[in-house]
């Protein structure tokens, strides 16, 4: 039985979390159905822009994303700092992008004049659509309605489009969320449609392979700041440099026609993150089916198990095994 949005997110413990949403039956989200011929390629452009566009609504930022042909993975961070931020005007103006919002929450953005009845009734309502631009629930459904509603009109058919949920996994620390965007990233590698990372098109490898060439990083992703901690920086506190080599290397090692192993290099890039190097492959070509819920070391999956209210800490075991292993 799935469990609650409530057991799987604690903001308290990570800002990082995997989500994954699959089609339903035989829908395809991209690609070309073998069956009937039909190419549905132009919809990768969708969803990417999609994405994008309610990264800049919500608090929320884009570390990886892959679409496949029948689903769709995201690594988020939740920037609950940013939002605080926020006056009601930013809210309602962020909002309104998206919804419609009230009569009231436009009247006030319009500047029309209110009573002070009606202005609490707004700040009420700026409260809410605040804690709703840091909610995943909310970002994925921003996602998904309007790409199954359009894809359904496109398709001349009614009825579902994806599954009815969304899978959510907590990334607790450094190891499981540099291991879980290798992961996303290197999926069309993996599924043998991409035979690079940088031919990887609509992934985020991709777009931060092509901004390294100028010495850049993608403004759409959130950044890599480098390995030691900046104050008053965002972003993920590793190398982009070392990303990019153990990502790209990886990829030669999992390609179906390709025999090789990680490097020395490589491998002390790994032992930083106390991950050994046949621990990395695993993760990186089965880190869904290694972990069903939150990733971490034992350390951090048992705090967040107690955070969250759960009676027993789940993957146990894989954590000891491929997070606590080198």
């Amino acid at each position: 039985m799935p469990k609650p949005r409530s057991q799987q997110i604690s903001l308290s413990d990570t800002p990082y979390y995997h989500v994954c949403s699959r089609t339903v039956r035989k829908a395809f989200l991209c690609g070309i159905d073998k069956e009937t011929g039909v190419s549905y390629e132009h919809r990768r452009s969708w969803i990417e822009q999609r994405i994008f566009q309610l990264s800049r609504v919500f608090s929320i930022d884009i570390c990886a994303h892959a679409v496949m042909h029948n689903h769709l993975h995201l690594v988020l961070h939740v920037d609950s700092a940013q939002v605080k931020k926020w006056s009601t005007l930013d809210v309602l103006t962020r909002w309104h992008k998206l919804f419609k919002g009230t009569i009231l929450t436009r009247k006030y953005q319009a500047e029309q004049s209110l009573t002070k009845f009606e202005m609490d009734m707004v700040e009420e309502t700026a409260l809410v659509y605040k804690q709703r631009l840091i909610d995943i629930s909310w970002f994925m459904r921003a996602l998904n309605e309007p790409i199954a509603r359009q894809a359904n009109k496109e398709d001349k058919c009614t009825g579902h489009f994806w599954e009815g949920r969304f899978k959510s996994q907590a990334l607790l620390d450094e190891g499981a969320l540099l291991a879980c965007m290798a992961y996303v990233d290197l999926n069309p590698v993996r599924a043998g449609i991409a035979p690079t990372p940088e031919k990887s098109s609509f992934t985020s490898i991709q777009l931060r392979i092509k901004a390294a060439l100028n010495g850049e990083q993608p403004k759409k992703l959130l950044p890599f700041t480098g390995n030691e901690k900046q104050a008053q920086t965002t972003g993920i506190s590793f190398s982009l440099k070392d990303y990019l080599a153990l990502v790209d290397e990886t990829g030669r090692v999992i390609r179906a026609d390709k025999h090789g192993a990680i490097s020395a290099n490589t491998a002390n890039i790994l032992l930083r993150l106390h991950i050994s190097d046949e621990s990395w492959l695993k993760l990186t070509t089965n880190f869904e089916g290694i972990f069903t819920g939150a990733v971490g070391t034992v350390e951090h999956l048992c705090e967040f198990t107690e955070h969250v209210g759960l009676k027993r800490a789940h993957g146990i075991s894989n954590a000891e095994a491929c997070l606590n292993s080198a």
